[in-house]
């Protein structure tokens, strides 16, 4: 037996959806659930402005598109400056919750040193972007919307954002090396 596409998206996303109450429930428990709710929140954040694809922001850009047809760029844009405020208040108001968790703790690191590791925050967002706009172009074709231009100028136009998108990978992992961030 074999899913349909929508189905399988669906059960992603709850998978996705569960893994993330059971990070909330796991740091809830260990924390509390205000230094939980915000631990996880600001765990989300550093996977939305620190990895160069749009993983975090897969809970709310493609679940908006299929459901409203908003664009994935819009909801993204919105993921980023969610995350961005989220950072911005907790460093001013309680930077005391960015010592809970590995992840949290570089996620301040990446804040309060701007060189060089803004280059993190800015590379990953070239990243997430462009994998945005391959989702959202994959969306349209899919839909059958922008046909014409897609066939047209389909070839050159997206080698060229992939080998855009190929060197901010390589830009990334070699920022992230040279700042001694290790990675698997």
């Amino acid at each position: 037996m074999t899913l349909k596409p929508s189905k399988q998206v669906f059960i992603k996303f709850v998978l996705l959806c569960g893994i993330l109450v059971g990070y909330f429930g796991y740091l809830s428990y260990e924390f509390g659930v205000a230094t939980g709710g915000i631990t996880a929140l600001l765990t989300w954040s550093f996977f939305v402005l620190c990895t160069p694809v749009a993983d975090a922001g897969f809970l709310l850009d493609l679940p908006l598109r299929l459901l409203f047809g908003i664009r994935m760029v819009v909801s993204e844009i919105a993921v980023w400056v969610i995350a961005l405020g989220l950072n911005a208040v907790t460093l001013l108001f309680a930077p005391s919750y960015y010592t809970t968790t590995i992840l949290t703790k570089l996620l301040y690191k990446i804040f309060v040193t701007p060189f060089p590791f803004w280059g993190v925050i800015l590379l990953s967002g070239l990243g997430t972007f462009l994998s945005i706009r391959f989702g959202d172009e994959l969306m349209d074709v899919i839909h059958h919307r922008d046909r014409d231009y897609f066939h047209s100028h389909h070839f050159k136009h997206e080698l060229i954002l992939f080998v855009f998108f190929l060197m901010v990978l390589y830009g990334y992992y070699e920022l992230i090396a040279s700042v001694g961030i290790e990675y698997a």
